[in-house]
């Protein structure tokens, strides 16, 4: 395989996934761990993605306020419009941090009035503004990879309340393993929230279906409803739906 190829590959997997290990990379490319090294570096260099220690960063997933550099911005905004659908005023709602969830929190409709609990920094700023919104920022060890706070203490947290929904974004999903990550302290992270929440939803842009990842978050039987950029009548969704999960 060309320089060139390779490189639209790894592109192609770290704005898919947000975040790209170097081994996994060198495994599906078969190629040297240094030579996938030397390839990020090149990408890094060049902007067109974040080169971390052991693998890369989507520069949409880093720097997620820069819209011109999101992955599938038009997808994760009908994701987005979907999602608040779900929402009623008097909730209390808990999500994640990504792109797809800002989105849906720019979105928020004015006149709803809830209690949204986030690890994440950016999704507070963005409902900073918000007349009927009391923004609840869950603090602890900040990841400067993931953008969202980690560790013992905000898991802690977790174990204390109940939260009515739960919005995540996934890296990989698929009837046979279920929802997947390759980040372990967002693992954890994502099993705390999961379990202390009555319903999960799970936002998902169509590409990722049926990918995986190294960690298992949660089976599909933990999912009450996925939302992706397809019809939910898609048939690409049926294995989905015999699942008993309601698609958006």
């Amino acid at each position: 395989m060309l320089k060139k190829e390779r490189h639209a590959f790894i592109i192609k997997q770290i704005n898919l996934h947000n975040k790209v290990l170097s081994a996994d990379l060198a495994t599906a490319l078969n190629v040297s761990e240094d030579t996938i090294r030397r390839d990020l570096m090149e990408l890094d260099d060049s902007r067109q993605i974040v080169k971390v220690h052991g693998g890369a960063l989507s520069k949409s997933f880093h720097y997620p306020f820069q819209h011109t550099d999101i992955y599938a911005v038009d997808a994760k905004k009908a994701i987005a419009r979907k999602a608040i659908g779900l929402i009623k005023s008097g909730m209390m709602v808990l999500t994640g941090g990504g792109t797809t969830v800002l989105e849906m929190m720019q979105a928020l409709p004015q006149n709803l009035a809830v209690t949204v609990f986030t690890i994440s920094p950016l999704v507070a700023l963005q409902l900073a503004d918000h007349p009927l919104v009391t923004v609840i920022l869950i603090g602890g060890e900040f990841s400067k990879d993931s953008q969202v706070c980690v560790g013992s203490q905000v898991v802690n947290y977790l174990h204390e309340i109940k939260f009515d929904i739960c919005f995540l974004g996934t890296n990989g999903i698929s009837i046979a393993d279920g929802v997947t990550d390759s980040d372990l302290n967002i693992v954890h992270l994502k099993k705390a929230m999961i379990n202390a929440s009555n319903r999960l939803v799970i936002m998902c842009i169509s590409e990722k279906l049926n990918s995986v990842q190294r960690m298992n978050v949660c089976p599909l039987a933990k999912v009450d409803y996925l939302i992706t950029d397809l019809d939910p009548d898609n048939q690409v969704l049926d294995d989905y739906r015999e699942k008993g999960i309601q698609l958006y």
